[in-house]
């Protein structure tokens, strides 16, 4: 178990390294100069004085410096904890910005992920085994799977905050209050959290219910449950062991979909101004802060490589068969 997990970080630590890698070269490969774009916001007349200014700004960034020597800087400020100055908020410090939008994209994302997939799997398996459910949740399923997150999230904000409007449909919560710790702040913030929430749940939802509505099946079949309903086992024996066998490919594809759901997330709260990374993102394109943007990215990125290895821990647990083979191999 040991070489096993060994083996595990080993792929994931050189997973990080190449896409922190990306991340900083993705922005540097935009067009466009980002001190540039923040000098031009001071609306500075004198060419003297701007000229002055950008010279300061690219001197304090560290973007006067060859790229190789701007990387090197990247990595040693990595290891520090420190993920520089945002340029369009200058001076507030990365790390700030994005402790503030964090706990709305954690507020979508870990319930949308877990409800959706608890909820997908029990209801595709209850769905396999009812003709009239079947043949209704497959292809609802398979609209919902094959929807767009920013299409299926427009259409909620028109219908449920539009036209009927029981929900807000930007914000995250009312722009009237002020945060605070009070129960009418409180049911502001969960009144806007509904819909980005409810597009991310419902297109999640109709692929989990439409593979572990196929996985049953095929586990039905399988020869061991014909041999055990041969023994005369209680169906719902057989079912509960057919469950079990089933889920473990869904706790796969669970680990698969983690980077797909989080990209979704991000474009759902452009779609409602949801204050959460995925608006953050958006600013942080807009305004060419490349610090920002790296910022985000190694959260996302450190955010899907734990979870995965959480994952891959789960899977140890709840696969004996996993086990067996870890025992065989050392």
């Amino acid at each position: 178990m040991r070489r096993y997990f060994g083996r595990k970080l080993l792929i994931y630590g050189l997973t990080f390294f190449a896409a922190v890698t990306i991340n900083w070269l993705i922005p540097r490969l935009m067009p466009g100069d980002p001190v540039a774009s923040m000098v031009s916001r001071a609306n500075l007349t004198q060419p003297e004085a701007v000229a002055a200014m950008q010279a300061y700004y690219t001197g304090l960034f560290g973007l006067d410096l060859p790229a190789w020597q701007q990387y090197l800087n990247f990595w040693g400020a990595l290891l520090r904890g420190d993920l520089g100055i945002s340029i369009w908020l200058f001076p507030t410090p990365v790390a700030d910005v994005i402790t503030r939008a964090v706990p709305y994209t954690l507020g979508l994302l870990v319930p949308a992920i877990l409800l959706s997939w608890w909820a997908g799997n029990r209801f595709g398996a209850f769905a396999a085994r009812r003709r009239l459910l079947d043949n209704t949740v497959l292809p609802l399923g398979y609209i919902l799977t094959a929807t767009p997150y920013m299409w299926l999230a427009i259409l909620l904000a028109w219908g449920l905050g539009i036209v009927a409007g029981i929900f807000p449909v930007a914000g995250g919560y009312s722009y009237a209050m002020r945060p605070n710790l009070s129960w009418e702040f409180a049911g502001s913030l969960a009144l806007h959290w509904f819909l980005p929430f409810l597009s991310l749940f419902l297109v999640a939802f109709g692929g989990w219910a439409i593979g572990m509505r196929n996985m049953i099946i095929y586990e039905l079949e399988a020869d061991y449950s014909s041999y055990l309903a041969a023994l005369g086992a209680p169906r719902r024996l057989i079912r509960r062991y057919a469950f079990r066998n089933a889920v473990l490919p869904q706790i796969t594809g669970l680990a698969l979909q983690l980077g797909v759901l989080v990209a979704g997330a991000l474009v759902t709260e452009v779609v409602f101004s949801y204050p959460g990374l995925g608006s953050l993102i958006l600013k942080a394109i807009q305004n060419q802060d490349f610090f920002l943007l790296q910022g985000i990215f190694l959260f996302i990125v450190t955010g899907v490589l734990i979870a995965n290895f959480v994952i891959d821990i789960v899977y140890v647990l709840v696969d004996p068969r996993t086990r067996a083979g870890m025992g065989a191999e050392a």
